[in-house]
């Protein structure tokens, strides 16, 4: 099952990161982005946060299962989708974990110069 536009742009909403916060729509699912890092993939209308330091110390309760068929396990953290303070610091913070964003290589059109 696809994750629902309305999903993903509640967890926008409840964020309240604005332009901070991107979504990139993959496979009928989406990657959630914050400063162009992955923190999160929103799978079958539920928000699954990149494992990190930061899960285990401020949501070490939230439940573990697999975005999609042959990932590993990822903290499910739909609970705090109605608590946005919760939820925002625990996006910002394993954003601030994550690798910066390696530079996209220019794509090659395909044409040889006259």
């Amino acid at each position: 099952m696809a994750t629902d536009q309305d999903f993903i742009d509640y967890v926008a909403e409840q964020a309240g990161l604005g332009e901070r916060l991107t979504r990139r729509k993959m496979f009928g699912e989406y990657a959630v982005y914050v400063d162009g890092k992955v923190v999160a993939f929103a799978c079958d209308n539920s928000l699954f946060v990149k494992p990190s330091a930061a899960t285990t110390r401020l949501a070490p309760d939230l439940p573990q299962r697999p975005p999609y068929p042959g990932a590993k396990d990822y903290p499910v953290a739909d609970e705090l989708l109605d608590d946005t303070d919760a939820l925002r610091r625990l996006i910002l913070e394993t954003a601030a974990l994550m690798p910066e964003p390696k530079p996209r290589k220019p794509r090659k059109t395909g044409r040889t110069p006259a």
